[in-house]
């Protein structure tokens, strides 16, 4: 038994499967990259402050001259 010859799949199919391809790769990439930032500074990714963390006191307004 031989091939027909006839292609099988349409190009617009074709198509379909090489976006939904590089979606999955990209998605990968983002979910690598978050994990990737997550190791390096875990403090960073979440947020959250400690008590060892130095406070400037910039929260407050400074005061006005006049």
């Amino acid at each position: 038994m031989g091939s027909s010859g006839k292609k099988k799949t349409t190009m617009a199919k074709l198509n379909r499967e090489r976006k939904l391809r590089e979606r999955r790769i990209d998605k990968q990439a983002r979910k690598d990259a978050r994990k990737e930032a997550a190791a390096l500074d875990p403090l960073q990714a979440t947020g959250v402050l400690t008590a060892d963390a130095p406070d400037d006191g910039d929260d407050q307004p400074e005061p006005e001259s006049e």
